[in-house]
Formats: C-alpha cells, sequence, structure tokens
C-alpha cells in the first residue's frame, strides 16, 4: 500500500517531487564532497612529510600543501628569507610573547646527494631543533640514543651577544676578482648638537687575491660649522679581516666586536693634525635590521645595520686636543657589494619613541630607465621600536624642495627639505625631514659625475601603523646624490 501512495504521489504532484528530489540529490552530493575532503584530510594529517606541531605553520610564498607533501619540481627551491629574524624578533621576540609561546624553525624533505663508496646516493633530509619541536608538540620518538640541543642549535634559537654580532656583521669575500668591489663598517657618533663625526673603515678592489686595498677615513663637523676631513690608504698586506666575524685591522686603526661592543680604534692624520679615535660603541636590544641582498642588474648591494639606535662613549682627539664624551646618540651600518656607478637614497634617524630606517640603491640603467617613467624605485622605510622591527613600507619617490648652502665647495647647494609618502596595505606614514647642515663631496669617473650629500636634519613622522596613529619626531642623517650643475 505504501509504495501505491508514493507512486500515485509521484504523478499527482510532479513539480513538488522533483523539487525534493533535486533537494535530497544536492544534500548527497554535499555529504559526499565532505566525506571526501575529511578522508583526505586524515590522509595528510599521517603523511611523514605534513606531520607537526603547533597551531599555525609559516610556509614560503608561493608554495602549496601538495607541493610540500610531494616534494616535486614547484617546491624544490622554495625557502623563507632571513628566517633566523623571523624565529628570534617576529615570532619569538618580545612583540608576540603573550601570543606566540614558542616558534620551531623546521627544514623537511630537502633533497641531498650522498657520495657513498664511488656512488651517489639521493637522499631527502630535514632539520629541526629538538627543544623547540618538543615545545609544539612535534618531537622524534627517539628508540636509541638522545636527541636535544646542541652548541648550533642554541646559537640559532637564543645566541650570545659576541655570537649575534658576529652573524650580522661579519666580512664577505666577492665570488669572483671586481676593481669595484668595495666592504666597510660605516659609523656616525653625535658628539653634541652642533658637532658629529662619520668614521668608515673600508676595503676594496680584488679581494683577496688580486690588487686590492683599505682607508679609513673620517669627517669631523666642527662647532663652528666647518668641516675637516681624515684619511689614512692602507695596504692589503696591513689588513685583517675576518668572514665569520665582525673585527677588522686596517694597519693602526681596528674595530673590535666583544660581546655586544664594538672598539673603535683609529689613528691617522688631516690639515690640522693627528686623530686619535678610542670609542666603546654599544648598540641598543633589538633596535637593528637584518642583512639584505639588493640586486639591480648586473650589482649587488649588501646591508646590515647592527646598530640603528646605539650610544657612544670614549675620547677623540685632533692634534693634542681631546674630547671626552660618554653615552652619545651613534649609528652602526655595513656594507657589502659591487660600486660600479651606484648611486642611493639612505636616511636614519631617532625619534622619542620609533627608530627609522629608509633606503635604496640605483644601477646606471635603472636611473635611465626611471628618468623616462619605466620602473618604480625599489625604496623601503623601516619602523622600529624597543621590541624590534614594528614594519617594513614601501615607497616610490622623494620629493625634495628648496634650496639651501652646502659645505664641501663654493657654491655647492642642498635640499632645503623633502619629504615621503610609504604605505603598506592599511598602514600610510608620511615623513617630512627639515634639513639643517651638509657636505657635498664631488665624485667623479669615467661618464659618472655626482655630488654624494651627507645630511643632517630634523624630522617629523605621522600616520597609521599596524592599524593605531602614530606620530613622533626627532633628528637624523640623510643622505643622497644630485647632478652637479
Amino acid at each position: 500500500m505504501i509504495t501505491v501512495l508514493a507512486f500515485r504521489h509521484l504523478l499527482v504532484r510532479k513539480v513538488r517531487s522533483l523539487f525534493l528530489l533535486l533537494g535530497f540529490s544536492l544534500g548527497v552530493g554535499v555529504m559526499i564532497v565532505l566525506l571526501s575532503v575529511g578522508q583526505a584530510m586524515l590522509e595528510q594529517s599521517r603523511d611523514v612529510s605534513l606531520v607537526g606541531g603547533g597551531e599555525i605553520t609559516v610556509l614560503p610564498e608561493g608554495i602549496d600543501v601538495e607541493a610540500m607533501r610531494t616534494g616535486g619540481p614547484s617546491g624544490m627551491f622554495f625557502g623563507i628569507d632571513r628566517a633566523r629574524f623571523l624565529t628570534r624578533q617576529v615570532f619569538g621576540g618580545a612583540r608576540h610573547r603573550d601570543l606566540i609561546q614558542s616558534a620551531s624553525p623546521v627544514v623537511e624533505g630537502k633533497l641531498l646527494y650522498l657520495q657513498h663508496r664511488g656512488g651517489i646516493v639521493p637522499v631527502r633530509a630535514g632539520g629541526e631543533i629538538p627543544s623547540r619541536a618538543a615545545a609544539v608538540g612535534s618531537g622524534v620518538q627517539v628508540i636509541a640514543g638522545r636527541w636535544h640541543d646542541g652548541p648550533v642549535d642554541s646559537s640559532y634559537i637564543a645566541p650570545s651577544a659576541q655570537q649575534f654580532y658576529d652573524e650580522l656583521d661579519r666580512f664577505h669575500r666577492p665570488s669572483q676578482p671586481d676593481s669595484t668591489w668595495g666592504e666597510w663598517h660605516y659609523f656616525n657618533v653625535v658628539v653634541a648638537d652642533d658637532e658629529w663625526w662619520y668614521i668608515t673603515y673600508l676595503i676594496g678592489g680584488e679581494v683577496p687575491s688580486g690588487r686590492w686595498g683599505g682607508q679609513l677615513l673620517a669627517t669631523h663637523r666642527r662647532p663652528d660649522g666647518g668641516y675637516e676631513r681624515f684619511a689614512a690608504p692602507v695596504p692589503a698586506s696591513r689588513i685583517t679581516f675576518d668572514t665569520t666575524r665582525a673585527d677588522l685591522v686596517l694597519g693602526n686603526s681596528s674595530v673590535e666586536q666583544r660581546r655586544g661592543q664594538y672598539r673603535l680604534r683609529a689613528r691617522t692624520r688631516g690639515v690640522s693634525g693627528l686623530l686619535t679615535v678610542d670609542l666603546n660603541l654599544t648598540p641598543l636590544p633589538n633596535r637593528y635590521f637584518p642583512p639584505v641582498e639588493l640586486r639591480d642588474e648586473e650589482f649587488v648591494s649588501g646591508y646590515v645595520v647592527p646598530g640603528l639606535a646605539a650610544r657612544a662613549s670614549g675620547r677623540i682627539c685632533v692634534a693634542g686636543r681631546c674630547r671626552g664624551f660618554r653615552d652619545r646618540p651613534a649609528y652602526h651600518d655595513h656594507n657589502w657589494g659591487v660600486w660600479r656607478d651606484i648611486t642611493w637614497e639612505w636616511g636614519a634617524a631617532q625619534g622619542h619613541q620609533l627608530s627609522l630606517l629608509y633606503g635604496g640603491v640605483y644601477g646606471a640603467e635603472r636611473r635611465q630607465r626611471e628618468r623616462a617613467g619605466g620602473v618604480r624605485s625599489p625604496f623601503f622605510l623601516t619602523v622600529v621600536d624597543s621590541s624590534g622591527v614594528k614594519q617594513v613600507l614601501r615607497f616610490s619617490r622623494i620629493s625634495y624642495s628648496g634650496s639651501r648652502a652646502a659645505s664641501g665647495r663654493r657654491g655647492l647647494t642642498a635640499p632645503a627639505r623633502f619629504s615621503l609618502v610609504a604605505t603598506r596595505d592599511s598602514d600610510t606614514l608620511r615623513l617630512s625631514v627639515n634639513v639643517a647642515d651638509a657636505l657635498g663631496t664631488e665624485m667623479a669617473t669615467s661618464g659618472f659625475r655626482r655630488v654624494f650629500l651627507q645630511m643632517r636634519g630634523s624630522f617629523r613622522l605621522a600616520g597609521t601603523l599596524l592599524g593605531q596613529e602614530v606620530t613622533d619626531a626627532g633628528t637624523g642623517f640623510f643622505e643622497t646624490y644630485l647632478i652637479p650643475r
């Protein structure tokens, strides 16, 4: 009877019956899809390439889960740049201490080739920090032996001050001899509001086996507004540098890093007599910018800032007249690369709460294309506070305006002010600078003629940062290049 009634209902109520059948079919289809997804997730959760702990997994940009699981060609060359910086400061630093309990770096499923008994054997390898893996619930079950942090593991997660600054500030060797290669330690120290020093320890040329050497360069901005330069060339035979440490010896001058403190010594002559420098410079905690390499056409420019904000104490003597000081503002960065007809925009400043760093490098071909309006400039603005890097924004141009006299030669002028607007997602910051002092240095090679400007001024910052309104003000040093008239 029930069967007869059902068929009669289908015949009498055809539209209603079709609607009910359609709904039932959709329900069955959705259930099949959900069961399939659940089965796939269950299989992936058991896959050796995807097993891990924690609540959030950070993957290289552009990779997908299937590429990571299969280890296919699309996933072979993926990596996370500056992973140590991310582990130590971005994820494992003070800023997110209340949110992130532990960060565990992992290298998983990398293809290596093992040479064994005259043959080559492909192997798959991975690596973890034992204590961090255990903290996020992905530690391995050791059948025999011990699995614990070794010295290399500890230095990766929480290096000593000596290890940390040697890692950041080490020297490099060019991949091939190049006469335009250069590498240097740069420091500036503000002795008083109207007096400061630029000090550079430089090596360059066909390092280390060709024609190369070094130079100590120091520039003194005197309280009377004048500038004095000191320079001491040093032959290669009197230079010692280390590709695992920050230490550098240039004849009678040197930079030595011990337990996070830099000892600067210098001895050279200028027009007014003998210069001797003996300083201790200490970077403030977390106020640093990690190593980056900028590439533009055929040149490579490496850059790191171990001391975006630092304090200096010591003594500087000129012709027997010495000036001692304690706990004065200072800055330190380190540059390396090929510098053939290269110019840049750069600035570093200290506000009441924030430290600022901006920059960008131009090669000769990029400058020509930009004059034709062909490319955007790869400029960045970094905002740093006591917890480390707060945000990195991008901008495309700097607007210079006005004119003021510059030291260096008669008739030389510099901008009176400049500004830039940097953005990232919903964040927008405007940086405005009034130039208080400027020094120009003429630079000329075959087909390349520029004036290098070193400026000091006051800044004001305003806008939104991480969704919050911010304002700050302070002073800083800024650099640019001008085409001479």
